[in-house]
């Protein structure tokens, strides 16, 4: 259905186009310098009704590879509410599949239950802190999780003590993205 209405918008768009004289929005031509093309265009539309024309698209969406899934629980879940839980186990699965491999927290199949809690808490903490790191320097929203760790894990932090009381800071191994969050911080305080 969502195929179908597209197929059709983009009908009325360029029909539009043709009706009203105009060159063709560029979504739907070739931008390329290198290419040149002559086109023309003819819809449907104009001999067909508005319900005729998306039957019609309807219609010709259908192939036969859409496909189903079924969906079995020994609950007793409304439909709605099935494709809810399954789309929140896709989340939970990714979440789990970014600790295993980017967070990097051992096999859980053979420690204790209190070491599988203990894991999973500083790992679920290690996703939350970069979360948050993402969440306030959106230059890195597209950077991989393994990057930032690896970068963070990178930043060296030497204390010195200049008396009893004083201590001073040594930051060193900086690159971009670590600079970027020290900056941030630095900001903030």
């Amino acid at each position: 259905m969502r195929k179908a209405s597209r197929q059709f918008k983009e009908a009325q768009d360029i029909q539009k186009s043709i009706d009203l004289n105009r060159k063709l929005p560029k979504k739907y031509q070739i931008n390329n310098p290198l290419v040149d093309m002559n086109y023309s265009f003819q819809t449907k539309l104009p001999v067909l009704s508005e319900k005729d024309a998306f039957e019609y698209v309807k219609k010709a969406s259908i192939t036969g590879r859409e496909g189903f899934f079924c969906l079995t629980s020994s609950e007793n879940l409304t439909l709605s509410d099935a494709l809810n839980l399954y789309r929140e186990k896709d989340s939970i699965e990714k979440i789990m599949q970014s600790l295993k491999n980017e967070i990097c927290i051992k096999p859980l199949r053979v420690w204790t239950d209190k070491s599988i809690y203990g894991a999973l808490l500083i790992g679920y903490l290690a996703q939350l802190i970069i979360s948050l790191i993402r969440y306030d320097n959106p230059e890195l929203k597209t950077k991989s999780t393994k990057f930032i760790k690896i970068s963070l894990m990178n930043l060296t932090v030497t204390i010195e003590r200049t008396s009893f009381w004083k201590k001073r800071r040594i930051y060193s191994n900086f690159d971009q993205i670590n600079e970027l969050i020290c900056l941030q911080n630095e900001a903030k305080t």
